[in-house]
């Protein structure tokens, strides 16, 4: 049974990503930082169906909970073959509104946080393992007020593109997917009428579902994606 480490696990896109790893057959970590009810409910939804799973609070931007957390996957589950580093934050505004503090905020979480879980899974994983970055379109679309939030995944996407060099003799792939919109509880704070104007923008009729980016974060962490690295896949619906 491989054993996956979902950061970022308790909603959203980390949720579904979870679940689809879970189904596949795979014990799955789901890591949360404050909401423990939510990546209970992951875990109970994950062995009510016959699969395996444990949660593990911890700060993704702390390197001590970033090791407490793979110590505990381990301890778990005897080992790791799969890391989706899911978390993240975003925040928008024209870069000359932005803030020092806004920067600080969103290098911490979308760059260092993803160093430092790369970092770990480097010398944590087993050989033929998978590691998967959920990015975002922002980092090719250019969009006003995106800057800060882009530039700070768009430095996590080399981090991957470098680290699948590095691991590829360990036949260790590291990938990262680029969502468009998806219908996520931040999207739906912004309005129906907000949500309808980005799904009529979006080429194939529909905002994303959470399901549609877990289905290809699941793809990329099986045994069919093996000779898929230094990826990262649009995830958009055409829009990009």
């Amino acid at each position: 049974m491989p054993v996956a480490v979902v950061t970022g696990g308790s909603r959203g896109i980390g949720r579904a990503v979870a679940l689809r790893l879970a189904d596949t057959g795979a014990a799955v970590v789901v890591n949360y930082r404050t909401d423990r009810a939510a990546a209970g409910e992951v875990v109970t939804t994950i062995e009510e169906a016959g699969g395996r799973a444990v949660s593990v609070a911890g700060d993704v931007a702390d390197p001590g909970q970033i090791r407490h957390l793979f110590d505990a996957a381990e301890a778990a589950f005897g080992g790791i073959d799969i890391v989706v580093n899911n978390a993240g934050i975003a925040h928008f505004s024209p870069i000359a509104e932005a803030t020092d503090d806004d920067f600080d905020r969103l290098f911490a979480v979308n760059t260092k946080a993803t160093f430092l879980v790369l970092r770990e899974a480097a010398n944590r994983l087993r050989d033929g393992g998978r590691i998967v970055v959920v990015s975002s379109g922002a980092t090719v679309t250019h969009r006003p007020g995106s800057g800060l939030y882009a530039a700070g995944k768009a430095a996590a996407e080399q981090l991957v593109r470098v680290l699948a060099r590095e691991l590829a003799p360990r036949a260790i792939t590291v990938n990262s997917v680029l969502p468009g919109p998806v219908r996520t509880d931040a999207l739906a704070a912004a309005g129906l009428a907000q949500a309808d104007r980005i799904a009529a923008s979006i080429p194939m009729g529909r905002l994303g579902e959470p399901g549609d980016i877990a289905d290809i974060v699941g793809f990329l962490a099986s045994e069919e994606a093996r000779w898929i690295t230094g990826a990262a896949l649009p995830a958009s619906g055409g829009a990009f």
